[in-house]
């Protein structure tokens, strides 16, 4: 078999770019160059717009649910007004309308916010800008990524205007809720338009994870070897791996799940009564569903968190001005929480009464995983340690996730204990607990991004003290509506409750209810800040110039415009890894990708 040399390829690859960069000038309409376009950096804008308008429906929802939990009963004609009399009769939530917030809440922000928003966005951005490429190994398969993560969004948002209301089985639609279409309104279509959702959005997560894998293996350019690659290409790398290993199984789960709910299977389904009927389904289990579920669920905590690590090691390192501390060691600790995080799903089931010994291995492999994630948070911290720190938006919001991903590492350490977790495990430990250190870890790794690499998605710079004031209120706010769930979880205060009004020894908790929705509500209209200056800035921002951070990485040695295939001319040829900042003895305290390695100069990357 003939062998191809990295010349010939280049070269190819350019003859292709000119082609079609002559292609487009002459025939690119509005529909191809801003709907259906196939250049990566188009269909980032695309991914992060939708995640955007997905998040502000998600956090309107929540604000609705939480503000039933802190005054129960209240009228408020604003949640009539957006829900209607079916739903909020004289602006009082209905309790079926309450689960399904909670559940499609859920849903949005795991997997169209946090997922989609994220990978989507800043896989496409900086895979072929970070690693030398013209473009994704098949820009086909890119846009059809995003129109089925599109496609499976607007299924989902339909499903809150049907007469029966959305799912409402929790976003982790447990059975036998999600498995009988008469067990409560939220089991009919809207739990059928659910599971399609889901299975299209399997599908265009397994296209773009595909494609980042192939573009990361095949397309670097000359002299980028692995270990001088930038972090966040192997954590969008691992990110897609993962992926590719568990989107697959929860695609069998919902399939059973269909079969359960159309077909008279009983997979998960055994002695169900409904009304004093007996059911026919004999012999399922939902422990077999949660498997599976959770199979996926906990990989899905690191296809939501590696992202955001990999863009915060660029971020600090950038704005420390120091190189990143133990880069081979990162690169192992992500390794390791990929592998690991398979094995440790288990955690989530101490409650099903699996066999003590088996929740011993799980809450190992559980306490396992925090060994890898530490040396990154210890990392973070070393690479701050004497930098000539650069308080950018974006640097805030990274050290902001350092912070709460250590806090909420630090309770699931609490959590891994089976013995410990059965005690807290349906309360407000648990919701706490995955907000910290899984939701909001992200959010702030994805604004991070978002305020750091604006200059290449808009070429414009956002506002930095809009940014600044941004950070503070949704920092605060944040802590503020978190925190304070730690203790209703340890007072025994159950989660998914609608009220907790009946239980007379709750009463005195009621005032922390109520501090961390006026948190919830002064955090989500925080957000105006964000939305204001990312929109504004899109089109009346500054100018951006080509290289606004001092950053060492390729993308900041491409002009400051959009062209197809990224670089006019060669793709240019890397030299030394990613991190070259403050290097004794240099003239300049960056040194960029494509500087040659002076006699005797050490290359960080180990060549």
């Amino acid at each position: 078999m003939a062998t191809v040399t990295h010349k010939e390829l280049e070269k190819d690859h350019l003859a292709h770019h000119d082609h079609v960069h002559d292609h487009d000038d002459h025939h690119e309409t509005f529909v191809t160059k801003y709907i259906f376009s196939q250049d990566h950096k188009m269909i980032s804008r695309q991914f992060l717009i939708t995640a955007i308008v997905m998040a502000v429906v998600a956090m309107t929802m929540s604000i609705i649910f939480r503000m039933q939990l802190a005054w129960p009963g209240e009228k408020f004609a604003f949640i009539n007004t957006l829900l209607g009399d079916k739903w909020a009769p004289e602006g009082i939530l209905n309790p079926n309308m309450y689960l399904a917030l909670v559940t499609i809440h859920g849903t949005i922000m795991v997997f169209f916010v946090l997922t989609g928003g994220l990978s989507g966005t800043f896989s496409n951005l900086l895979i072929p800008y970070q690693i030398g490429a013209r473009d994704m190994a098949s820009g086909f398969l890119n846009m059809l990524s995003y129109w089925f993560f599109f496609l499976s969004s607007a299924i989902m948002m339909a499903s809150c205007f049907i007469d029966d209301g959305p799912a409402s089985a929790g976003w982790t639609i447990y059975p036998p809720l999600s498995a009988l279409p008469e067990a409560i309104p939220g089991s009919k279509l809207g739990m059928t338009m659910w599971l399609i959702s889901m299975t299209i959005f399997v599908v265009s997560s397994l296209l773009g994870s595909l494609n980042y894998i192939v573009t990361i293996i095949n397309l670097r350019t000359k002299g980028m070897t692995m270990t001088r690659l930038p972090l966040t290409i192997w954590a969008f790398l691992i990110t897609a791996i993962l992926g590719v290993l568990s989107f697959p199984v929860l695609v069998s789960c919902v399939l059973l799940l269909i079969m359960d709910r159309s077909f008279g299977t009983s997979f998960y389904l055994s002695d169900i009564y409904i009304g004093g009927r007996a059911l026919d389904n004999v012999g399922g289990s939902p422990i077999l569903f949660e498997h599976l579920f959770w199979f996926l669920g906990h990989p899905e905590v690191y296809i939501v968190l590696l992202p955001a690590l990999g863009i915060t090691s660029e971020v600090i390192a950038t704005n420390s001005r120091k190189p990143i501390f133990g880069y081979r060691a990162m690169i192992g600790s992500m390794l390791a929480i990929g592998f690991l995080s398979f094995i440790v799903w288990g955690h989530h089931m101490f409650m099903t009464g699996m066999n003590p010994f088996l929740g011993s291995v799980f809450v190992f492999t559980t306490l396992l995983i925090a060994i890898p994630s530490a040396v990154k948070a210890f990392n973070y911290i070393t690479t701050l340690w004497k930098g000539n720190i650069q308080y950018t938006p974006a640097m805030l919001f990274s050290i902001g996730l350092v912070s709460s991903f250590i806090t909420g590492g630090v309770t699931g350490i609490i959590l891994a204990d089976s013995t410990l977790d059965i005690n807290v495990h349906d309360t407000y430990f648990v919701v706490a607990h995955f907000h910290i250190v899984m939701g909001l870890s992200a959010i702030f790794g994805m604004f991070a991004g978002v305020y750091h690499w604006f200059p290449k998605l808009f070429l414009r710079m956002m506002n930095k003290k809009l940014g600044y004031v941004h950070f503070w209120l949704t920092f605060i706010t944040a802590y503020g509506v978190f925190f304070p769930m730690h203790f209703l979880g340890l007072a025994g205060v159950p989660r998914r409750y609608y009220t907790n009004s009946n239980f007379p020894m709750f009463d005195n908790l009621v005032d922390i209810n109520e501090i961390v929705t006026i948190c919830a509500i002064i955090g989500a209209l925080s957000q105006g800040v964000f939305l204001f200056n990312f929109f504004y800035s899109i089109f009346r921002g500054e100018k951006a110039p080509q290289n606004p951070w001092n950053s060492n990485t390729l993308e900041w040695t491409n002009p400051v415009a959009h062209i197809h295939g990224n670089w006019p001319g060669a793709i240019p040829h890397v030299e030394r890894w990613a991190y070259d900042y403050s290097k004794p003895g240099a003239q300049k305290d960056f040194i960029p990708q494509t500087v040659p390695l002076q006699e005797g100069e050490h290359d960080g990357g180990g060549h």
